[in-house]
């Protein structure tokens, strides 16, 4: 695996059984993650960086969520605690009822793994591996994976499977990165600026997928952007600045994705 994958999944010394926590039962609409007063302070020598000022959420199960603000609003900080990549300073994160902030590396480890698909702005990709190898990688370590041919065929890529990243454009790559993350099954996927390598006609069918994917399988989907047209896909806009959420708006009706242009 190379490095960012596996800081996010882990090692092959994590095991199901360390992730010995009692999770609360959810239904769709239910609350699957609450954070209350969330800080995080970053120490830069002599200057402390504070990326997030007492942020209070809930993103609820089977939603598309968008969090929305301008870079170094805190919104990467956010997801990457939410997602068990980073531990707050100070408040409380609880998904399914499990405070995430008490956890420890090995129940984080199997709480990226079991329960979290992860996309990024960049593919992370090994260059050495076919598509269907890539999102192999993944579904060799899940309990419950997707055939990797069906995650492909997912995001409508099937008829490039044998394919190498270098063989692939940037938007394609991306739905490769996307197989990967939702072959597993996982209960939530986090999305850090998904589209922000990409061109608005390739981000559109990104987009897409990603809006298929939340509706077809009802995966708890948040998606974090600087862009306000991409808002217009989500059920929910959560915008942040300077470290806090300032508004959360629910959006009555959905833009279907592959209408959105910027």
């Amino acid at each position: 695996m190379t490095n960012v994958l596996r800081d996010v999944f882990g090692g092959a010394e994590a095991t199901a059984d360390a992730l010995d926590v009692d999770l609360v039962p959810v239904e769709h609409g239910d609350a699957v993650f609450e954070a209350r007063g969330v800080t995080k302070v970053y120490d830069m020598g002599e200057t402390q960086v504070h990326a997030l000022r007492g942020v209070d959420l809930e993103l609820y199960s089977g939603e598309l969520v968008v969090l929305l603000g301008p870079s170094g609003s805190g919104k990467s900080t956010l997801l990457n605690i939410i997602g068990g990549l980073d531990t707050a300073t100070d408040g409380t994160v609880h998904y399914r009822g499990w405070d995430l902030t008490n956890a420890d590396d090995a129940q984080l480890t199997l709480y990226r793994r079991f329960h979290v698909g992860f996309i990024f702005q960049f593919y992370n990709l090994i260059p050495s591996l076919t598509a269907e190898e890539n999102v192999a990688i993944v579904t060799e370590i899940a309990r419950d994976p997707m055939d990797p041919m069906d995650a492909l065929d997912l995001v409508g890529l099937a008829d490039r499977a044998d394919h190498f990243p270098a063989e692939l454009s940037g938007g394609q790559q991306q739905r490769v990165a996307i197989a990967r993350a939702v072959a597993k099954r996982p209960a939530v996927l986090l999305c850090d600026e998904p589209t922000g390598a990409l061109d608005s006609e390739t981000g559109v069918i990104v987009l897409d997928v990603l809006q298929t994917i939340n509706e077809e399988l009802g995966t708890t989907t948040a998606l974090i952007t600087h862009n306000q047209v991409v808002s217009k896909m989500a059920q929910r806009v959560i915008h942040l600045s300077d470290g806090q959420v300032r508004t959360v708006e629910d959006i009555s009706e959905q833009v279907a994705a592959k209408s959105l242009s910027w």
